[in-house]
């Protein structure tokens, strides 16, 4: 038998509870040697609880898991804190790994630095950590959060090198079209089966969808004749009656009408219990739908005013420089995203526009009047006891609807609003700060890793919403699809330095190498491109400086290749 149709894992009748609510009914299913599978659902379905009943950290209640003893799986959970002292006592092997994602160094490392990693960086670890076990069998629950695009792309080449089967967990939709042949979507208590990638699977459920509301409206339609059917029916056997009873001295006639109207009434009751059954044996549920997400903003202010300026910008912690004589500008109105490698600053430089981060040399301006609101990637800072509505702090009745209605269409449900934050998922408590943000009026949105444990309906949701803002938004995102479809400007950070690109993510990521421009339409974007990157710098530095010149040397030799392409 080929050894890729043999089945790792069995499993018959799951059945899980949490607090009286049902999460899994009646899951059973087999994952075969070298498969790829994504586990897809709203928050809160139960795929993390399908991970932990498998890897054996969770009972189910009902149905059994079936496995070889000897079946080591590798499971990368959501959870990547690591301390120093553990990061320590890690193997050659695990450090060869990390360099590989693009970890140097990681065994030099000085205490002071392993306490202050990225959240890439602690993923990156927590992987090679998986990777060091040689599992047979890998279990990645959210694997993507906070990679950069280079891990992602080395996660995407390793798991293509892995023989055995992969289960993953994941909202990001480039990083599932690249890697699973299968999606498992837990709905309803139910899981239900796909063959293809997630773009597959969208267009595979789509046509489900449509066929089960094509057979719901014929049902309905038919329904409606058999009630009208059944309405006659009766409305002739209550008339039967009423002539069986009316006054007269005819006694046979009467009679004649008793009789008759009785036996109207029988065959009604089996007509009505013919109807009836014929109606439960064919019975097609109205599809359920996809909860409507909807996030509202106001905003004033005008487009193209600048409101952020840095000039001659520097940022270094002791002896580690991030970054250094950075010039570029920020206006209102402008989708920015922010590119670079964990590790480079750009949590940092969004610390430094807050103020909570001092610049080391340079400046670094904003207009006063400037609201910003952030959305960080520490979901755990909110008030542990505290419920959903009392960390907004509202108390008129207007607000607290307004929230109550953000919660429910953002699918927090009245249930979770009312209990403590403790109890909350992460994806649950990321929702609570993003409705903390859509109460209030801002001019700026600064968003790190948004979509880090949004279920998809909402990311989807998100990315519509952020394009009817107008104010600035600056974000950070691993997601390639929701950074594409937001961003038109960039903040790209290479060599420690800060360079503004007026191009989309997908360009940039498409670039050809300057040494090798493909043809003379691609070279001349690409000319043009540097020639406005660097009047920007000019505008903003001193002409004595000596960057002036050497800017505007480039700039001059620039403006002569762009001639000779022309």
């Amino acid at each position: 038998m080929n050894k890729n149709h043999l089945s790792i894992i069995k499993v018959t009748g799951i059945e899980m509870n949490f607090n009286l609510r049902k999460i899994l009914d009646n899951i059973s299913f087999d994952i075969k040697n070298g498969e790829r599978i994504g586990l897809v659902g709203y928050n809160g379905t139960g795929k993390t609880t399908l991970a932990n009943i498998l890897t054996g950290k969770i009972t189910p209640d009902k149905g059994f898991v079936e496995k070889s003893t000897e079946l080591k799986i590798g499971y990368l959970t959501q959870s990547i804190d690591y301390e120093a002292n553990e990061l320590y006592s890690m193997e050659e092997d695990l450090l060869q790994h990390s360099s590989k994602i693009g970890l140097k160094k990681v065994s030099a490392w000085e205490e002071k630095r392993l306490n202050h990693l990225s959240g890439g960086e602690k993923l990156k670890l927590a992987l090679s950590n998986v990777w060091a076990s040689k599992p047979g069998f890998l279990i990645l629950d959210e694997p993507t959060n906070h990679l950069d695009f280079k891990g992602i792309e080395w996660l995407i080449e390793e798991l293509e090198k892995f023989k055995g089967p992969v289960l993953i967990i994941s909202h990001d939709r480039h990083f599932l079209d690249k890697t699973v042949t299968r999606i498992f979507e837990i709905e309803n208590t139910k899981l239900n089966f796909y063959n293809g990638n997630y773009s597959d699977y969208q267009k595979e459920k789509q046509h489900r969808l449509e066929t089960q509301m094509h057979h719901y409206e014929v049902q309905q339609r038919k329904k409606e004749d058999i009630e009208m059917q059944m309405e006659q029916l009766s409305s002739w056997s209550e008339k039967a009656h009423r002539t069986s009873t009316k006054q007269g001295r005819d006694y046979g006639h009467k009679e004649y009408h008793r009789v008759k109207a009785k036996k109207r009434d029988a065959q009604v009751k089996s007509k009505m219990k013919r109807l009836q059954s014929e109606l439960e044996k064919n019975k097609v549920d109205k599809p359920l739908e996809e909860t409507k997400v909807r996030f509202q903003f106001d905003t004033k202010g005008s487009r193209g005013k600048r409101i952020i300026e840095a000039k001659s910008l520097s940022k270094s912690f002791e002896e580690r420089s991030l970054f250094s004589e950075c010039h570029f500008y920020i206006n209102h109105g402008e989708r920015i995203g922010l590119l670079g490698e964990n590790g480079c600053g750009k949590t940092t430089l969004i610390k430094m526009i807050l103020g909570e981060t001092a610049v080391t040399g340079g400046d670094l301006w904003k207009s006063d009047s400037l609201k910003i609101a952030y959305l960080c990637q520490d979901v755990d800072n909110l008030p542990a006891e505290k419920t959903a509505l009392e960390v907004l702090g509202f108390t008129d009745r207007e607000n607290i609807l307004k929230a109550r209605t953000l919660f429910a269409n953002l699918g927090l449900k009245e249930q979770f609003i009312t209990k403590p934050i403790r109890t909350l998922s992460l994806g649950e408590r990321t929702r609570v700060k993003l409705v903390e943000m859509l109460m209030k009026e801002y001019d700026v949105l600064i968003l790190d890793e948004p979509t880090n444990h949004l279920d998809l309906p909402s990311r989807e949701q998100l990315e519509k919403t952020l394009n009817e803002f107008a104010g600035t938004i600056i974000t950070v995102s691993h997601d390639f699809y929701f950074l594409n479809k937001l961003c038109d400007k960039l903040l790209v950070f290479e060599n420690q330095k800060i360079k503004r690109m007026e191009i989309k993510p997908e360009e940039y990521f498409n670039k050809p190498t300057r040494a090798e421009p493909t043809d003379s339409k691609e070279s001349l974007m690409i000319i043009e491109n540097r020639i406005a990157t660097i009047l920007g710098e000019l505008s903003l530095i001193d002409p004595k400086s000596p960057k002036y010149v050497e800017l505007d040397n480039e700039f001059n030799e620039l403006l002569k290749q762009k001639r000779k392409l022309m």
